[in-house]
């Protein structure tokens, strides 16, 4: 710490009152720092003013600045202290200090130092305002832009609605402009058309009137024209009718007697072997129809009927009927399902539990079981001839345990199918005499299952060709004990072929062919195997049938589609069967 002494006292008249007395005292460190403001020379110029004031003050003998007022009286000791004070401070204002000299220069390179950092703080705060300045400038530019880009957007958009309407009422008026001028020219042409059609119509009278003269003797010349024509069109219809029916007598005289002929062979020849016939137990075809017309007419007027007229006989036939169907749809061509299926079947039909059915139901079961088999023969078969395989298995292996099944089988199979097992010509009239309600379901034919119509002859041809295949397919397998009935036995197939060839009216359908190809398909090579050279000829007679002609000049299936297409495959079979092992 340091003393210095006050400022001296301005002669200044702003000053005021001068003093009486000079007082000294002490300044702090932290008062040196604050006052520390002006300048070095400032500073300097301070030191020495106060330096001076001093020591003025000791030697000016103004009267003003007394030490004290003349009536005070010190003792020795107080003003010896006063003077020891006034020598020390003039000791201490002469004193030359080096710390006090570098604390002085510090402060003053402190004071330069400051002076250019504020400066230079000061330009970096320029630099940044400016920076910021043109920042908010580029900001306000581009906000303003963007304003600009936007009104410009608007004004765009407002220009595009303008011109939308205007083109909208361009538009408009041309069509307003169009329409008017249309009204204009219709109502033009609706008059060019009135005069046109005055005209017209006057030029048609005209017309008329000359056309109605000349029609009038056109048709006067005509008329005695065709008079002339129509007389000599009967005389030559006459001689013409006359011809034809003196041909068609001809010719009935001799289908007849070729009838009656062939009639009387075949009674004549029936009749030579009917003895034969007896002896081994086999019937004409017009035995086998009646007796499967009589079965099925049994059993449909009995057996069936009288189970419907039975609510408890008819629970249980519906019953059992519920059953089989599912077990012939799960059927598959593996062994032990065809096994499993048929002791299913066989279980059905006839419980092994001692509970026996009724007899009428036991029929009526047979019939549905019958009618199931074929029903699947139907779908199956016509959609993939390998199906019909297990199908038959089944169909034998039922055939040969339950009673009574073969004799309703074959009348279901001959009322689904027509007389194409047996095979035979249809009769006129039924076994009783009496005639057919519907001699077209006799033979086989059902509603189409595209229309309520009857089935077309490619439809009733597949469906039939599909159940045979199974007939046929039973009659290959060999028995196991002893031989089924004789419908169902390996010599019927001889003699299907016999009776088919021996009957030309079978032979001209178009389903013949069709048949013939299905049964040499499954049975060919057997049979060639089983008749030898006798089959062999049977083979030619179809072969002849369907590449030359029948007698009369008509082929195996006639000219229809369906005839000509199976009389190919028919062919294709016998040469394959003529040439497995030749």
């Amino acid at each position: 710490m340091r003393f210095s002494a006050p400022r001296s006292l301005s002669p200044s008249p702003v000053r005021g009152k001068r003093r009486n007395s000079c007082t000294f005292g002490l300044q702090e460190d932290s008062d040196e720092y604050d006052s520390y403001s002006e300048s070095e020379s400032e500073t300097d110029t301070t030191e020495d003013t106060s330096s001076s004031s001093c020591s003025a003050y000791s030697s000016d003998e103004d009267p003003s600045l007394a030490l004290r007022p003349k009536h005070v009286i010190r003792d020795p000791t107080e003003q010896r202290q006063i003077e020891d004070t006034v020598a020390a401070i003039r000791l201490r204002t002469r004193h030359y200090d080096p710390y006090e000299e570098w604390e002085k220069q510090t402060r003053k390179d402190a004071f330069r130092t400051a002076r250019k950092e504020q400066a230079m703080s000061q330009t970096r705060l320029h630099d940044e305002q400016d920076r910021i300045r043109a920042a908010e400038t580029k900001r306000i530019a581009a906000f303003h832009a963007q304003q600009l880009a936007e009104v410009q957007g608007k004004l765009n958009g407002l220009q595009l609605q303008q011109q939308a309407a205007e083109t909208k009422l361009r538009e408009d008026m041309k069509a307003r402009d169009k329409l008017l001028w249309q009204r204009v020219e219709s109502v033009i042409k609706m008059e060019e058309d009135k005069v046109k059609a005055r005209l017209e119509k006057e030029k048609k009278a005209r017309e008329e009137e000359e056309r109605l003269a000349k029609e009038a003797e056109l048709k006067r010349r005509l008329e005695e024209e065709k008079k002339k024509e129509e007389e000599e069109r009967k005389r030559k219809e006459a001689e013409e009718a006359q011809r034809l029916a003196d041909e068609q007598k001809k010719k009935e005289e001799e289908d007849e007697r070729a009838r009656i002929a062939e009639e009387k062979e075949k009674t004549e020849r029936l009749n030579a072997e009917e003895e034969q016939r007896n002896t081994m137990g086999m019937a004409t075809a017009e035995q086998d129809w009646h007796k499967a017309r009589d079965n099925l007419i049994h059993l449909k007027g009995k057996a069936m009927k009288f189970v419907k007229s039975n609510p408890e006989l008819k629970a249980e036939w519906g019953k059992g009927r519920r059953q089989i169907t599912p077990k012939i749809g799960q059927l598959t061509n593996d062994e032990g399902a065809i096994t499993r299926i048929s002791n299913q079947l066989l279980e059905i039909i006839r419980p092994s539990n001692g509970q026996a059915h009724h007899p009428a139901v036991y029929a009526a079961l047979l019939s549905s079981l019958a009618k199931a088999i074929l029903l699947q023969a139907e779908t199956e078969v016509t959609a993939e001839k390998r199906s019909a395989m297990p199908l038959a298995q089944v169909a034998f292996n039922l055939l040969d345990t339950l009673d009574h099944f073969p004799e309703i089988f074959f009348a279901k199979l001959v009322q689904r199918v027509g007389s194409w097992p047996i095979p035979a010509v249809v009769p006129a009239v039924d076994i009783d005499g009496k005639p057919w309600e519907n001699r077209s379901k006799v033979m086989g034919y059902r509603k189409s299952e595209n229309s309520d119509d009857l089935e077309s002859p490619a439809e009733y041809g597949n469906r039939v060709s599909g159940i045979m295949r199974v007939y046929f397919h039973i009659l290959k397998i060999p028995p196991r004990q002893q031989p089924l009935k004789p419908m169902f036995q390996l010599p019927r197939y001889w003699v299907w072929f016999a009776r088919l060839i021996g009957e030309r009216g079978l032979l001209e359908t178009a389903i013949a062919p069709q048949l013939i190809y299905t049964a040499l398909d499954v049975l060919g090579s057997d049979a060639r195997d089983i008749w030898g050279y006798q089959w062999v000829k049977l083979l030619a007679l179809v072969y002849e049938g369907v590449t030359a002609s029948l007698e009369g000049g008509n082929f195996i299936g006639s000219e229809a589609p369906e005839g000509k297409a199976a009389r190919v495959r028919v062919q294709l079979e016998i040469e394959r069967i003529m040439t497995v092992r030749s």
